[in-house]
């Protein structure tokens, strides 16, 4: 939940207080944020001891963690597409 707050504040941040001369900066900071992140991920999970013999449930919840979302949001897409494009079709008769 904190995650959320700090994201949420991050936005509003960006969005109504940052300069806009330093946009390219932020954009740039923020890939190697990125990066950083990434790496320390990374390296987080080599030194894990059984990291060999946890591929397989890592693997297995890492494509589930996929999959919800992707369905998920597939569904959602398909309801709202088809509820929002047949009311501009039937307008536009």
């Amino acid at each position: 939940m904190e995650i959320l707050v700090f994201m949420i504040v991050g936005v509003l941040i960006g969005r109504f207080c940052f300069p806009k001369k330093l946009k390219k900066l932020n954009e740039k900071m923020q890939v190697f944020m990125t990066m950083l992140l990434i790496f320390a991920m990374g390296v987080m999970l080599g030194r894990r001891e059984n990291l060999i013999h946890e591929l397989s449930s890592l693997g297995f919840k890492s494509l589930i963690f996929c999959l919800i979302p992707i369905i998920l949001s597939t569904i959602i897409v398909y309801f709202l597409t088809e509820r929002f494009f047949d009311r501009d079709k039937e307008e536009g008769e």
